[in-house]
This record gives C-alpha cells, sequence and structure tokens, in this order.
C-alpha cells in the first residue's frame, strides 16, 4: 500500500510533468534506503563513512542501518512518522539518518543548535513521533532538552540517542535498536518497507533557511532528493575514488545533498569533521581528501596552519560558498592545482554549481548552472513577473525535479512564495550573464530581509518582533553588517522610548536566551538611536543602516548614543 500520509498537505504535480521526470530517468521510482542498499551491494568493501568516531564499509552501513531501521518499526515507528534529530557530526549521525529513512520514518533536519523556540513550532507542525538527540554534544544537554520538549508535546515521542550506553530508563540508544535481528531478518523488514514506499513520497522534512518568522518545513522527496545529491556529484566529477570532507553540521540540507548523498551515489567517502582547524585539517590530511566546501574566509584562516599543506596534497577540488569570493581565497587553492568552484544552493532545491572543466574566469566569477537540463531559470523583476534583460539585477526564479512543490501547511505562504505558473520566488537577486562564451548567473544581493551568518540564515522580523517584548523598547531593527570571517553578523539597532532605561547587548542576550532561541540568531552588535532613520512611508530605512553601519559611522542627527559589544 502507498504511504501517502502527507499527501494532502503538499501540492500536487501536473501528472504530465511528474510523467517526464519518471520517463527521462531523473526520478529513479526508488526509495533512498534502497539507493543506499544498491550502492552497498556495488561497492561493499569500500569505505563509505571516515568520522572521529571510527570508519565503516559499505556493507557495514548497510547492514547496520537495516537493523536500525527494523528496529525503530519494532519501536512503534510507522511509515511517514516524523522524527526529529539534533545530532553533530558523527558515524552515528549518519547510521541514524539511514535508520530512520529506512523505517519509512522522515527525518526532520533540525540543527543541535535549535532550542524550544524553533523545536517546539517544527515539532508541532510535523507532528513529530521521535526525537533523536546526541548524548556527547558538549555544548548543551540535548537529552534533558528533548524530554522537556516532548513532557510539553502534543504527541507522544519516542526519546532515542546517539554517541550513548545502549539503554537507559530515559532513552534508547539508535545504535541498539534491531541488535537481536539477523542481517537477513532486518534486510526483510526494511525491503518490505521499501516496497511500500513510492518515489514521490516524501523522504525528508528540511527547514527553509530563514525567510520567515515561523519555520517553514520543507518535503523533499525520495526521488527529487536523491537526484539532486546523485546530479551533484556528476557534475563535480566524483566517482568512487572521491573522499568528500564535510566540516558543517551534516544533518542539514547541505550537508546531506553536497556530502553525504553524494558521495554515496558514486559509491565514494565522506569524511566528518568538526569545524575547528585542529580537528579538520589533520582529518583531511589522514583521510586523503578530495574534495571540501567552505567558506571562502575560513580558507584564508587555514593557509597557517602547520596542517594546511597536508590537508591540501591530495586536494583536487573546492567549493566556496557562502559569500562572495575574493581573489585571495580563489588562488589560494588554484595556485596550487586545486579547482575552486562555485556554487548557489537552495533547500527548496535548486542547486548551481560551476564545474571542474570550466575556465578560471567562469570559475571565479559565476554561481554556475543548475545541476539538472530540466531546471528552467527565470530572472523576473522583483514583486512582479517580467523578465529582465540580461546583465540586470532580478529575482532568481526556478522550477525543475528537485524544486519545492509547496512548504508544508502553509497556505498562506505558499500563496506569495510561487509565480502564477509555479516557479519558486528565491528572495535572491542574481543577473544572467555570458562569461567566457557560456551563459551562467552572478548573485547581486537579497530581496529578503536576512541576516546570512556562516551560511545559517537569520530572518530579521523574527528577532525585531521578539526585541519589540524588551520593556523600554520603541522600535527595533536587525541589520546584517560584513564580517571578514562569517560573511554577515547581525547589528540590532534599537529606538528607546523616552526615559527608558539604558540596554546593553548582554540584556538583549540575556533576553533571547530566556525564551530558548537558537544562539547563531542572536546580535553580535548593538547600536541604540534617539530616533531611527525611516523612509517617507514610514518604515525603519534599513538601506541607510546597513550603509552607514558597513563603514562604522553613525546614522541619523539624532544618535543618543552607540554600543558597540560582541558575543563573538
Amino acid at each position: 500500500m502507498k504511504v501517502d500520509r502527507w499527501r494532502d498537505d503538499i501540492p500536487a504535480l501536473s501528472q504530465a510533468v511528474a510523467d517526464r521526470y519518471r520517463a527521462s530517468g531523473v526520478w529513479a521510482q526508488c526509495s533512498i534506503g534502497e539507493q543506499l542498499h544498491r550502492s552497498a551491494t556495488m561497492h561493499a568493501d569500500a569505505t563509505a563513512v571516515i568520522g572521529p568516531d571510527g570508519l565503516l564499509t559499505y556493507r557495514g552501513l548497510d547492514e547496520h542501518t537495516d537493523r536500525i531501521g527494523a528496529g525503530l518499526a519494532q519501536a512503534g515507528i510507522e511509515p511517514g512518522d516524523a522524527i526529529l534529530l539534533q545530532v553533530d557530526n558523527s558515524m552515528e549521525a549518519i547510521l541514524a539518518w539511514y535508520g530512520v529513512i529506512k523505517s519509512g520514518a522522515i527525518p526532520v533536519a533540525t540543527l543541535a543548535v535549535h532550542r524550544a523556540h524553533e523545536i517546539a513550532k517544527i515539532g508541532d507542525i510535523v507532528e513529530a513521533r521521535a526525537h533523536i538527540v546526541d548524548a556527547s554534544y558538549e555544548k548543551y544537554d540535548l537529552l534533558s532538552f528533548a524530554k522537556r520538549m516532548s513532557a510539553t508535546s502534543s504527541t507522544p515521542r519516542l526519546l532515542l540517542t546517539i554517541r550513548s550506553a545502549a539503554r537507559s530508563s530515559e532513552a534508547t540508544a539508535v545504535a541498539s535498536l534491531g541488535a537481536g535481528l539477523s542481517a537477513s531478518q532486518a534486510r526483510r523488514i526494511v525491503e518490505n518497507i521499501a516496497a511500500a514506499t513510492h518515489g514521490d513520497d516524501v523522504a525528508v522534512f528540511q527547514l527553509s533557511g530563514g525567510t520567515t518568522s515561523t519555520p517553514k518545513v520543507i518535503p523533499r522527496t525520495h526521488d527529487d532528493y536523491w537526484y539532486n545529491a546523485a546530479s551533484y556529484a556528476q557534475a563535480l566529477g566524483w566517482d568512487s575514488r572521491a573522499r568528500v570532507m564535510h566540516f558543517l553540521p551534516i544533518v542539514h540540507n547541505a550537508g546531506i545533498v553536497l556530502g553525504v548523498h553524494a558521495a554515496h551515489s558514486v559509491g565514494a567517502a565522506i569524511v566528518l569533521s568538526g569545524p575547528q582547524a585542529d580537528q579538520l585539517l589533520p582529518a583531511m590530511a589522514a583521510a586523503r581528501a578530495t574534495d571540501v566546501l567552505t567558506y571562502p574566509s575560513l580558507a584564508l584562516e587555514w593557509r597557517g596552519h602547520p596542517a594546511f599543506a597536508a590537508a591540501t596534497k591530495h586536494l583536487e577540488r573546492v567549493v566556496l560558498t557562502g559569500a562572495k569570493v575574493t581573489e585571495e581565497a580563489f588562488n589560494l587553492f588554484e595556485d596550487k592545482g586545486i579547482r575552486a568552484l562555485g556554487l548557489y544552493g537552495a533547500t527548496e532545491g535548486l542547486v548551481m554549481v560551476t564545474r571542474p572543466q570550466a575556465p578560471r574566469a567562469f570559475r571565479f566569477q559565476a554561481l554556475g548552472t543548475p545541476l539538472s537540463s530540466f531546471d528552467v531559470i527565470r530572472v523576473l523583476q522583483p514583486g512582479a513577473e517580467t523578465e529582465v534583460p540580461d546583465g540586470v539585477p532580478g529575482e532568481l526564479c526556478y522550477c525543475g525535479p528537485t524544486t519545492l512543490r509547496g512548504y508544508l501547511k502553509a497556505p498562506d505562504r505558499n500563496a506569495e512564495a510561487f509565480t502564477s505558473d509555479g516557479f519558486i520566488r528565491s528572495g535572491d537577486l542574481v543577473a544572467r550573464r555570458t562569461i567566457d562564451g557560456a551563459v551562467t548567473y552572478t548573485f547581486e544581493g537579497r530581496i529578503k530581509d536576512l541576516v546570512n551568518r556562516g551560511g545559517e540564515k537569520v530572518n530579521a522580523a523574527e528577532i525585531e518582533g521578539l526585541i519589540a517584548q524588551v520593556p523600554g523598547v520603541a522600535r527595533a531593527a536587525l541589520v546584517a553588517v560584513p564580517d571578514p570571517r562569517l560573511g554577515e553578523r547581525g547589528c540590532l539597532c534599537l529606538q528607546m522610548v523616552d526615559g527608558a532605561s539604558p540596554i546593553t547587548l548582554a540584556d538583549i542576550t540575556q533576553f533571547l536566551a530566556a525564551r530558548e532561541v537558537a544562539k547563531f540568531k542572536w546580535p553580535e552588535r548593538l547600536e541604540t538611536y534617539a530616533a531611527l532613520p525611516t523612509t517617507p512611508s514610514g518604515k525603519v530605512d534599513k538601506r541607510q543602516l546597513a550603509s552607514d553601519l558597513s563603514t562604522g559611522a553613525p546614522t541619523g542627527d539624532a544618535v543618543r548614543s552607540t554600543m558597540k559589544e560582541s558575543i563573538a
């Protein structure tokens, strides 16, 4: 029987379009769990995962995740159930990811840094039936947090842990699931689940990058999500010899699509690490990493590290993303014979990347071209549906075989997020250009009111709405200011009520901490004004604020006081 629990909550794709994707082979009509099993059958003894907690062959990964999937089914998890994941980068995180998928459940890609402000809303939207947390996460007691979230949930939740003892009275260890089953018994159970799963069933719930104040859940299907990853691996020229380092959060769209699934689609190894150079660079060297995705500013920090030369000895490609690529960062790798590539990626589906064989000038200037020949891109006048001429910035809008059809349970958001003919509005400004004889796109800015802090998007309206509740605050504006390491940080600009007591950045962060807002969303600079600059319509003039703050200049004629502090 087809698993269609979420079908009524997701706008349907035209049958003719879906049939075209299937007939072309881009949609394989196969579950992600079975895609992994196929790779494991072809590459059984090859290394699939290299992490700080060990390594796994494809055979080991496949058999262990069969047991976890079967064990979850035995524990009462049913196909279509949503399971929250809050985990750090580790081999066990990948075991949990594939195990959840093989059980027929849907992993929800929350972050370890999310707190009650985010998890409570997301958990309610997806009606989460279980919560997997990392018991060894050093920055926060995630198990106690999960227990508290479960106690306030409208649905009962099974609590599970990775990197923990086999079983406790509080939670079950993911690694212990299905331990009493033989490999053949577990395989039969997950095969039966896979047989009832169709390629257009929901496989994963990803999260929007902060474009609205309430988290938006992005349903990705088995067909579109695996194709997204496999086409990325193909575009970069990967094969089973690739060793792909990923140090950013692995249970994140980039980590799964551009890391785990992409590597496993071709029998390659995914190499895991944390972001600290002292851990990351030696791990790259030890694994003989051939590929890494990083931010330009972070790459420049690596060059003075004693392990940098060894870390890049076997590197063939580096994808630079998250901020404008500087010549210094680009040449750091190009001068070593390593191909530096540009990337545009959206959790809603579209990925553009420059190919390794493209000319140097193209790879330096361009975001790249879409992964799929079925992707259709339009550059539209913002707020309209008129295409702009080449070279003129406009809103990037797209549709294709990996494109989101609609946010989960969000009809109002869906009504504004798509054009009348079904193209999703990205909120990003690009220009269509011809570079070295090839058509591509360059990034020109954003329409969305966001702070892009190291790749994590912070919605300004969300933070402003919270800060408006602080006693004495008359108006609040969160503005992105340039940062050499993270790309951007958030600066909170306040206008206080006359006579109100002075407020500090510590007051603001304590207020947000008390409301359990994820720390990456906290402002890292505070400016207080007698009156915030406004547009003729009376709105806060954020362009003026951003322009002046980026140069360190005060804004307006009535600045009462300026306080610059940092939580970096």
